[in-house]
């Protein structure tokens, strides 16, 4: 495993310092090594603000109080992310990490950030809008100025030990990808193929889709939640014909919706996001008022989300089933093969996964009917509800694949809401009650260990369990664990297909894939 940390070293890293030792003199701060690597750019407060200064050829680091799925674009665009808030496991720290992105969290030296102003007060520097800052994401350091970067560089033979752990692995590795330019570092990088595609990623791609979205959350009928999918349907179309067309001749797995609805509302408090979607649908305060109290939820990552939403809103399902086989016929007739896979995601049981596999087939064949045309495609679930492991075999009967969703199946399985954790957690840890945290990300790689005693128990029951009714099911992961050497060679013991990781960890799960098989 230590050739695996080895590669990661040389090869995950976006940039580096020229000499780290030269800059301690400018730390002003530091907090937790989110994602490894090194951005230089000048300070921006918003999203959008990151956007329009990279559009301009600018470097930028966006600091943020805490970030949220509204904000990715802005994310996207910015060489570096620091946020007040949020830890090892935060938006910010997750979205980096699958993107390679230099990252850092949790930074308690930050007093205050004010968007409106434009200014953010770190330890005892005020640090306003357009001044250069540094971040080290492997070391937590925040750095003042412009420091010097040199970036990181792949050797031939590199490449060559790279191809010598390829011939001797039987475990497929995949990517984690929601772009098309995503899916085109996956496959330079040595990706078999996406694991796992977030649809809801690519609804923050631009002001008119997250609009058309809200507008799907705020339809009081089922026509006017109609009329803001087809406002949708050409965005995702586009999208996925660009993923199957740089993953030419590989599968691609594209889960449909899984976020609670809520996480596409606006930012700020009651009265500016009744303001907003107000100006944004035409309804009244009264109106929006209303339905936002209905999207209101105790405990939202166990309530209105994942197949729950296509089963309540099969016209959701729908357009998402009618965009991916539409971008597969059309990039079938370009010449370019495409192996589809529509994952159904947070199934408990086998009823709820029958509801969605009989509504995406049959928007499979109105479409090729239209086309005129047909091809080969798998419909599967995600298993991350521990329910659903209990009863793989009759999930499988309906499922063509799995793929663990290991983050939502750590927490659901140890009852810890890692939002929480920090509250009892380290005095558990304190009083060997657990041996490590199971939500703990090693800081140095940004890797998280599976919990094999319990976690995996499940992962391999299910998988036994689901080839036992259907020896043909293609059983894979796609958590942050399909990065992580340790956990890589216990599911390829566990006997699992394939692991499927941020494209930037694609090399160390190759390697740690090979180590297992020799």
């Amino acid at each position: 495993m230590r050739a695996a940390a080895s590669i990661y070293k040389i090869y995950a890293y976006t940039c580096q310092f020229e000499d780290p030792t030269a800059y301690k003199d400018k730390v002003i701060a530091t907090g937790l090594p989110a994602s490894p690597g090194a951005a230089v750019g000048t300070v921006v407060f918003s999203a959008d603000d990151a956007e329009t200064w990279h559009s301009q050829g600018k470097s930028v680091i966006l600091v943020r109080t805490e970030t949220s799925p509204e904000d990715v674009g802005g994310m996207h665009a910015a060489a570096g992310i620091l946020t007040a808030r949020g830890g090892m496991t935060s938006h910010a720290a997750v979205v980096a990490r699958g993107w390679g992105k230099c990252c850092v969290s949790g930074c308690s030296d930050i007093i205050r950030v004010n968007d409106t102003e434009k200014v953010a007060v770190i330890g005892n520097t005020v640090i306003n809008e357009g001044e250069w800052l540094s971040l080290n994401g492997s070391t937590g350091e925040v750095i003042l100025g412009k420091q010097p970067l040199f970036p990181p560089a792949l050797s031939g033979d590199l490449e060559t030990f790279m191809s010598w752990a390829d011939k001797v692995r039987r475990l497929k590795v995949m990517a984690n990808s929601d772009t098309p330019e995503d899916a085109l570092t996956a496959r330079n990088n040595g990706a078999q193929g996406i694991g796992l595609c977030r649809t809801e990623h690519i609804f923050f791609a631009s002001d008119d889709r997250i609009k058309a979205v809200r507008r799907m959350i705020m339809a009081a009928t089922t026509e006017q939640r109609k009329a803001a999918l087809n406002l949708l349907l050409p965005y995702q179309r586009s999208d996925f014909e660009g993923i199957f067309r740089a993953m030419d001749g590989i599968p691609v797995t594209i889960r449909l919706l899984d976020p609670p609805l809520h996480e596409y509302l606006p930012e700020g408090d009651l009265d500016q996001i009744v303001s907003e979607l107000t100006a944004e649908t035409g309804m009244t305060e009264d109106e929006v008022f209303s339905r936002i109290e209905k999207l209101s939820e105790v405990n939202p990552m166990l309530g209105f989300r994942g197949c729950r939403l296509g089963i309540s809103y099969p016209e959701l399902t729908e357009m998402q089933a009618r965009a991916i086989f539409q971008a597969a016929v059309s990039m079938s007739n370009q010449g370019v093969k495409v192996f589809p896979e529509t994952m159904v995601p947070l199934v408990g049981t086998p009823q709820e996964l029958r509801h969605q596999v009989s509504l995406i087939r049959s928007v499979a064949n109105k479409v090729f009917s239209e086309m005129g045309t047909t091809l080969s495609y798998k419909v599967g679930t995600m298993i991350e509800i521990p329910r659903a492991a209990l009863v793989a075999d009759e999930i499988a009967k309906e499922a063509e694949f799995f793929s663990f969703g290991t983050n939502d199946l750590t927490q659901m399985t140890f009852g810890y809401s890692r939002d929480d954790v920090g509250k009892f957690l380290p005095i558990y840890l304190s009083k060997g009650l657990l041996q490590n945290d199971p939500f703990e990300v090693i800081q140095m790689h940004c890797f998280r260990v599976l919990d094999q005693r319990g976690v995996g128990q499940l992962i391999k029951m299910a998988t036994e369990k689901g080839r036992a009714a259907r020896p043909s099911l293609k059983v894979g992961i796609c958590g942050e664990h399909g990065g992580e050497p340790s956990s890589v060679a216990f599911l390829a013991e566990a006997g699992l297909d394939y692991v499927s990781c941020s494209p930037f960890r694609v090399p160390i799960a190759r390697l740690a894939a090979a180590q297992v098989a020799v």
